[in-house]
């Protein structure tokens, strides 16, 4: 792995992430005991050696979050409602420090390796850095390793959450007063959705990479009308992911420019890789939305009514989606919030997928953020 946190940051920037990775692992070592600690990682950008450096006039800053994976021995539910308070803290203290969010995310060895193939195993045993522990913990991880092995299914969860990232730039671009920091956030989004665009073309044809560069570069090789339509934005959006730049409130009608630019370009890519997916056409984000198909058929059924009524109780167990995995109603929503043409029918289909009222684009976007937490 790379021996640097950033392709070309400063040499206070690298000691900075440096300091910030050593209060870590002094952090997690006094909260979790030895014998449980299986290891400790830094996974995401900064652990792949491409995290973003924020060119400033006082220096250079860190941009992304900083994401560690905590491995502890024994069964993850436990070990996640045993520690995970604690490893909050730790994290919301050291984001102080930091500049940046500092997360922690609590996993076993054992369910690592008894895991089926998926893009964010995949990103993790490919591209790391080990604050507690070394590559030999991740033997058995092999099938991890095969970008070939990356199912169809995960291709569509990196463009829903980064759909979802436009949508929630969409209800800020309408807001009444927009700020600094919204239209930072809204640049942020959009480049995120550039960036994945490329990504998930990738996926679909077997040839992702943890390296955004590489990608980049696998990109450039297909000689399809699609990836040369989104070679330009996925460009951009490597950029952007590599060296980030702050936006201000007066960029709020280029921005907005961008967003329904991306925004048409994400609903055909949805369409095209949904179509595929689900093995039919969808001519639209409402025919789409209005399926009968499931959408998450690698959901087991009876399991999706557990979760179903943990989620929502009876509520869920009434619904016309009970025996459907949730992320499938924000997935409907979605298209039709994003792309849809906000008439009465439409309406009415968010609102049973959300399982509520709403009186306005705003709420209908907190009811689905609200969801989209739990099942992302």
């Amino acid at each position: 792995m790379s021996a640097t946190f950033t392709p070309a940051g400063s040499a206070e920037l690298e000691r900075h992430l440096s300091d910030t990775c050593d209060l870590v692992r002094k952090g997690v070592l006094s909260i979790i005991p030895a014998h449980k600690l299986q290891g400790l990682v830094l996974a995401g950008g900064y652990g792949r050696g491409e995290g973003g450096v924020l060119r400033r006039e006082s220096g250079d800053a860190p941009y992304n979050d900083l994401e560690f994976f905590v491995f502890i021995r024994g069964v993850t539910a436990w070990n996640d409602y045993r520690y995970r308070h604690a490893l909050h803290d730790l994290g919301e203290e050291l984001s102080q420090f930091a500049g940046i969010e500092v997360e922690f995310k609590i996993l076993s060895l054992a369910k690592l390796r008894r895991s089926t193939p998926t893009m964010f195993y995949y990103d993790l045993v490919m591209g790391h850095r080990w604050l507690v522990g070394d590559d030999r913990l991740l033997a058995g991880c092999d099938h991890h390793r095969d970008e070939s092995a990356i199912p169809l299914h995960e291709a569509t969860r990196l463009l829903f959450n980064r759909c979802s990232g436009l949508l929630y730039a969409k209800e800020r671009l309408q807001r009444p007063v927009f700020t600094d920091a919204d239209a930072d956030f809204v640049a942020r989004n959009i480049a995120k959705a550039k960036l994945a665009l490329g990504d998930v073309w990738l996926a679909m044809h077997g040839s992702y990479h943890w390296s955004c560069n590489e990608r980049l570069q696998r990109l450039k090789g297909f000689k399809h009308k699609w990836a040369r339509q989104l070679e330009p934005h996925h460009e951009e959006g490597v950029a952007f992911k590599l060296y980030p730049k702050s936006a201000h409130a007066e960029e709020r009608e280029s921005l907005t420019h961008q967003h329904a630019q991306i925004g048409e370009l994400a609903e055909a890519l949805w369409l095209h890789l949904e179509g595929r997916r689900i093995r039919r056409p969808f001519r639209s984000a409402r025919e789409y939305a209005r399926t009968t198909q499931p959408l998450c058929p690698e959901r087991s059924t009876i399991r999706n009514g557990v979760i179903n009524l943990r989620a929502m109780g009876l509520r869920g167990l009434v619904s016309k989606f009970r025996s459907r995995y949730p992320r499938e109603r924000l997935l409907r929503a979605l298209s039709l919030l994003l792309w849809g043409k906000t008439n009465e029918e439409e309406t009415a289909i968010i609102h049973a997928c959300l399982n509520c009222k709403t009186d306005s684009f705003p709420s209908a976007v907190r009811a689905y953020e609200k969801l989209w937490h739990h099942f992302n």
